[in-house]
């Protein structure tokens, strides 16, 4: 992340008058730094606290001292009571440590409200790059192609992780995963939606009716995307897959669809690179990249369109959650209420897999 830090960022050292002042703060940096370091015996120096700008999730910082450097996730003000599951990702990341999937080291969760006004975790800080843009701006046709090989690989080896030797076995509910998938989003587009959709209700209806019949239960991540990613500092390859906030027990083809989005939405449309000369970029071909999960050991299912219809109807809530919130003011990101308005476009694409 050191590479996208001063375009990404802001900064400030903690003290009373500084934080105070901190562009976007919305918690005492003072109080923080005395926190951890009662927490953290052995950290030295005065921490510095970088706002990291963009995305739409829960608010993320860099967490500095002289001697360690980390990342403070921590839940918005005000999310839905469901959202934002920052303990979740906190102990999936610690899970998995070991395994051949690779995560940050987390480092420590404090559920408490104080000392900055809602729960958040620490992981250590890793160096590499993160992708705002799937097609991966500034790197060379030839490893564009490789790190999508490697983000198809990473994939299938959260699919094959042993949830139960990990002691995630009340990490979800084995089995039957979409039917409650569709009974959640539900209720989150009921509490989060300042208007009827028409799309939403078609969505709703069509949905449990097309439910495939092979069931399975994998770790899942819930939002598999190149954004979702860190890649080596110079080589193409992911050394930490990140937000970790929608995993649970699941089913693998709703992760693989959601990454293969990428390749069905508009290059506008937040995670899509349709229309663009994929060829060109060396990216590969949506078959191309399930092929190189499936040969990496994932899933031998086929997906379905059912499993894209799922995929899009739950970027539609998630991004219908961020308007909610920029409606009420508590929104992460300043761009949430321009963003939110994708939530519509994501509903029109699932009809039209519906329909076509």
């Amino acid at each position: 992340m050191d590479q996208i830090a001063n375009e990404n960022t802001l900064s400030i050292t903690s003290g009373v008058a500084e934080a105070a002042a901190m562009s976007g703060a919305e918690f005492d940096a003072g109080a923080l730094e005395a926190f951890l370091k009662d927490a953290l015996p052995g950290v030295q120096g005065a921490m510095v606290l970088e706002r990291i700008v963009g995305g739409q999730s829960n608010p993320t910082y860099f967490i500095s001292f002289k001697n360690r450097r980390m990342v403070l996730r921590k839940r918005p003000v005000n999310a839905l009571p469901s959202a934002h599951a920052i303990d979740r990702e906190f102990r999936i990341m610690r899970a998995l440590r070991g395994t051949d999937v690779p995560v940050p080291n987390a480092v420590l969760y404090c559920e408490q409200e104080s000392p900055i006004g809602t729960s958040f975790y620490l992981m250590d800080r890793i160096e590499g790059r993160v992708f705002e843009d799937c097609w991966l701006p500034s790197v060379t046709p030839q490893d564009r192609e490789a790190m999508y090989i490697s983000m198809a690989e990473t994939l299938a080896k959260l699919h094959r992780v042993d949830w139960q030797k990990l002691g995630l076995a009340d990490y979800g509910r084995p089995g039957s995963y979409f039917e409650r998938q569709i009974a959640r989003w539900a209720k989150q587009w009921e509490l989060s939606s300042a208007a009827p959709s028409k799309d939403i209700e078609l969505i709703l209806a069509w949905l449990p009716k097309h439910i495939p019949a092979e069931d399975m239960t994998t770790l899942s991540h819930g939002d598999f995307r190149i954004g979702n990613l860190m890649f080596h500092p110079t080589e193409p390859r992911v050394v930490a897959v990140l937000d970790w906030e929608l995993s649970t027990l699941g089913h693998p083809l709703a992760d693989l669809a959601y990454s293969a989005l990428a390749w069905r939405l508009n290059s506008t449309e937040y995670m899509g690179m349709r229309g663009l000369d994929l060829s060109g970029l060396g990216i590969p071909t949506e078959q191309a990249y399930l092929d190189h999960y499936l040969n990496a050991g994932g899933c031998e299912e086929p997906l379905r369109p059912f499993h894209y219809v799922l995929a899009l109807f739950r970027l539609a809530v998630i991004f219908e959650g961020i308007a909610a919130r920029a409606r009420s003011g508590v929104a992460s990101s300043e761009n949430a209420a321009k963003v939110g308005k994708l939530s519509e476009t994501f509903a029109r694409r699932a009809v039209e897999l519906i329909q076509g």
